[in-house]
């Protein structure tokens, strides 16, 4: 009955605040007092009894009151601040302060004309508190007085570390004794022991509610970027609250920077092992671990022309973080900070964390659904990239450790789920964002060599080898199954696959047959004279081979063996007619002979002539970002040449994506056939077939061989020394951020907050413009 009443009384409070047509007094407490007093009114509550309509009408209608309302709560937050939010009252206030903010903010953003409101001079008192850390009455100068936007952030930084509110006290508090936290060295009150902190302080329910309830309220004041249409001067405009939030003015950078970073890597979810307790025991930690990741990786968010500080040769043994010069006004501290861990047990206990959390989804027990699932690994995906995007030398750590194979497995397993389901193309594009990264480097493509062992519940077929076959599989799999928005990625795929090719030691038969009916399909006329860069993925799967062959001819006899026996193909390549015409008379034969094709081909040769132009604008979909990480276009037929390829303009690389994708716009001419056919890289194929063909039929005739083993026995022992032509150069294509890119992990970060926040749900049905939602 109690909590009744206090919700009606609540809402009348609400109904008065929005029906008033006069403004109301700031200074009637009594009337404000009930909008954050009792105890018994939840976030959900607040959530529920104001509504959404009544937001906005209260934004056009009644603006003082909004204005009025929206003041007392930071007032009261910064008060909070000042006297330590000390005592359970003081902490309820903060609180329902904190929730009711939470739910206006994202309203306030809608509207262009509201969004200086924050950012307009604050009241005398809210001023003198901020600057002074305590009451002091209003004789400062209201025109040197900070934004309210800087009053929040600075009082909302200070009670993450507030004693006996978010952090347990490490000294006796009282009366006589108080802490202040506007002096309070915060780095003594770090989450989570990791990096830069030893002691593991004992977890505390009410704390992470408590952090939480505060996380959330940032993650809403830096969701301005939401409410901003993508176009190329909204992505010029800083965040003027991430801005200033990363910026020196907030002097608990540091200690937040490592408290949210600790707080992911730390986190497990399978707790003691034992089954089902996640059932029996509720795990509060699990919503903290993921805002935190959330949070982190909106911070690590920056505009192009800043840049981690330089990080200097020398580095102290002592300190976590290696030594930078002076930063700069704008410098973006929490991308500074990651930039500059330097310590192999630091990025250890990173890496592990990250991988064990990933991992996790992937965990098979005898008893179905014994252990946790998390569900926030596309936030541990964006900040693993984070990691190794700002930190070349954590990159470099996670390449030299076979440890990187625990992050390989997770993503292809997501990959893999992921390809038949357009609403998860987002998560395709990171995956493919990453791996793309990793292989730009020698080091993960020996790692590929190691056996794969531990089998994890995908749809593949069986097969017998290393982590490069599983790679290699999954990726034909979201080829030829995947769903027809995936084929802008065709390019990345391949890219990966030669950047690691000329490390691969040792290829199943399996893993070869499918690269082989890849090379069937991609090469078929039909095909290659339906798009301007079609005719790409056959340099690179050609490439792929000739590495091989090249570089690893000793190992990889179920290759050799399998391009025998599709040497017709490579013949037909050699000879591919240079009428345009010749492309629909295959096409037609087709028609008649699917039933001798393998069951494999249909997918991939059934979709491919279909596919229309299926590329959105970037800031929609994210699609054509993924091709700004390596440009095949320009890269597939100068191969040869160069050793080194970086990518074209963002707007060249769209071009590029909608004529793949585009199957009716292009008109194939015999100039243009002839342009690229002379280049086919297949002198190095066709002289090994030239070789090893008749040295096959001769052994298979004169032993009378029908085994397939003998014949890669043969092989196994063979040799092309002195045979082949002169090696060529290996290619490696790195990836180069662009703005493109980065406007698209933006929209994306910010997609998955937009959808991973439903409880509250802060953003839904709010007017967002940096992407589209889809109401089904």
């Amino acid at each position: 009955m109690g909590n009744t009443d206090t919700k009606l009384a609540f809402r009348k409070a609400v109904v008065q605040l929005t029906t008033k047509k006069t403004a109301l007094e700031a200074g009637d407490d009594a009337f404000w007092a009930q909008f954050w007093t009792d105890p018994n009114v939840t976030v959900s509550d607040i959530f529920t009894l104001i509504p959404a309509t009544e937001i906005r009408s209260l934004r056009d209608e009644n603006p003082s009151n909004l204005a009025t309302l929206l003041y007392k709560c930071v007032e009261r937050i910064v008060n909070a601040r000042a006297t330590c939010c000390t005592g359970p009252q003081e902490h309820i206030i903060v609180l329902n302060c904190v929730h009711i903010l939470t739910r206006v903010i994202p309203y306030i953003f809608e509207d262009p004309d509201w969004r200086g409101f924050f950012w307009s001079t604050v009241p005398g008192e809210v001023a003198d508190l901020d600057h002074a850390g305590g009451l002091t009455g209003r004789e400062m100068n209201t025109d040197s007085s900070p934004p309210m936007a800087q009053s929040l952030l600075n009082a909302l930084a200070d009670l993450l570390f507030c004693p006996e509110f978010t952090v347990h006290a490490t000294k006796r508090i009282g009366p006589e004794n108080p802490e202040d936290l506007s002096t309070i060295d915060s780095c003594e009150y770090i989450w989570e022991a990791g990096v830069g902190f030893s002691v593991s302080p004992p977890h505390n329910l009410q704390f992470d509610i408590n952090r939480v309830a505060i996380l959330k309220l940032l993650l809403t004041c830096f969701s301005e970027s939401m409410y901003l249409p993508p176009t190329p001067e909204n992505q010029a405009l800083p965040n003027k609250w991430l801005a200033h939030f990363s910026s020196s003015e907030n002097r608990h950078a540091l200690p937040l920077f490592t408290s949210l970073l600790n707080t992911v890597c730390a986190y497990d979810p399978i707790g003691y092992g034992v089954p089902y307790n996640h059932l029996m025991f509720s795990d509060t930690r699990e919503p903290l671990a993921e805002v935190a990741s959330q949070l982190l990786v909106v911070l690590l968010d920056q505009n192009s022309e800043q840049t981690p500080g330089a990080v200097a040769e020398s580095s102290s043994e002592e300190g976590v973080l290696e030594q930078t010069p002076e930063l700069g006004a704008q410098e973006n501290l929490f991308c500074n900070y990651l930039s500059r861990i330097h310590r192999e047990e630091d990025f250890h206990f990173i890496l592990h964390g990250l991988a064990q959390l990933l991992n996790n989804p992937l965990i098979q027990t005898y008893l179905p659904n014994s252990t946790k699932k998390i569900s926030f690994h596309q936030e541990l995906l964006v900040l693993f990239w984070k990691m190794c995007d700002l930190n070349k030398k954590f990159l470099f750590f996670v390449l030299k450790s076979s440890d990187v194979l625990e992050i390989l497995v997770p993503i292809l397993y997501h990959l893999n789920d992921a390809r038949s389901d357009q609403s998860r193309l987002g998560l395709m594009h990171i995956g493919v964002f990453i791996l793309l990264l990793l292989s730009g480097e020698r080091n993960f493509g020996v790692r590929l060599n190691k056996p794969y062992a531990v089998r994890i519940p995908m749809d593949i077929p069986v097969f017998t080898g290393t982590h490069a076959d599983l790679l290699i599989i999954v990726f034909h799999k979201i080829i030829t199954t995947g769903h027809q928005r995936l084929q802008p990625l065709y390019d990345c795929l391949l890219t990966i696959i030669v950047n690691v090719s000329p490390y691969l030691k040792s290829l199943s038969m399996v893993t070869s047959n499918k690269l082989l009916h890849l090379l069937e399909a991609f090469s078929t006329p039909w095909f290659l004279f339906s798009g301007a860069t079609n005719h790409h993925l056959v340099f690179f799967l050609l490439e792929i081979f000739n590495n091989i062959i090249q570089y690893q001819f000793d190992g990889n006899s179920h290759l050799i063996y399998a391009i025998i026996r599709k040497r017709n193909m490579f013949h037909q390549l050699a000879n591919l007619s240079t009428d345009p015409s010749t492309a629909r008379r295959p096409r037609r034969r087709r028609k008649g002979s699917e039933s001798s094709s393998e069951e494999e081909d249909k997918p991939l040769t059934d979709k491919l002539p279909q596919i229309e132009a299926q590329v959105e604008e970037v800031h929609r979909t994210g699609v054509d970002a993924d091709s700004s990480d390596s440009d095949a276009g320009s890269a597939a037929t100068s191969s040869h040449q160069s050793a080194t390829t970086k990518d074209s303009s963002y707007r060249k690389v769209i071009g590029r994506s909608q004529s793949v994708s585009s199957t009716g716009s292009f008109v194939a001419t015999s100039e243009w056939i002839q342009s690229w056919k002379q280049k086919l890289p297949l002198q190095t194929i066709m002289r090994m077939l030239q070789v090893l063909v008749p040295q096959v039929e001769k052994i298979c005739i004169d032993k009378g061989l029908t085994d397939e083993s003998e014949i890669l026995k043969f092989l196994q022992h063979g040799t092309l020394v002195g045979l082949l032509p002169v090696p060529h150069p290996i290619l490696i294509r790195k990836y180069q951020a662009n703005s493109g890119t980065q406007m698209w992990f933006r929209t994306y970060m910010w997609g998955i907050v937009y959808l991973r926040n439903i409880d509250p749900p802060i953003w839904y049905d709010t007017d967002v413009k940096l992407f589209e939602i889809q109401r089904v």
